[in-house]
């Protein structure tokens, strides 16, 4: 293997613990019954957990659209793929 192989598979193996880790972070869609009694929230607290939330999200999708073209680019250059 390469150098440059090399190198993107550190950078891969790295890229795919931090999407592990992001996933993991998120919290799930059900709230559980502080939903519904509307928890202890303010309106300042609900605001900020919803931009957090939504950065975790678009910072999930571009890891794991930064995962898969390391992947598909490993593989190509390590001659799998002909």
């Amino acid at each position: 293997m390469n150098t440059l192989a090399i190198v993107i598979a550190v950078i891969d193996i790295l890229v795919s613990i931090a999407l592990i880790v992001m996933v993991i972070f998120q919290e799930g869609n059900s709230q559980g019954l502080g939903a519904i009694s509307g928890g202890a929230d303010t309106f300042f607290g609900k605001s900020k957990g919803r931009t957090m939330d939504v950065m975790l999200k678009r910072l999930t999708s571009v890891f794991a659209i930064v995962f898969a073209a390391l992947t598909v680019a490993l593989y190509l250059m390590t001659g799998r793929g002909a």
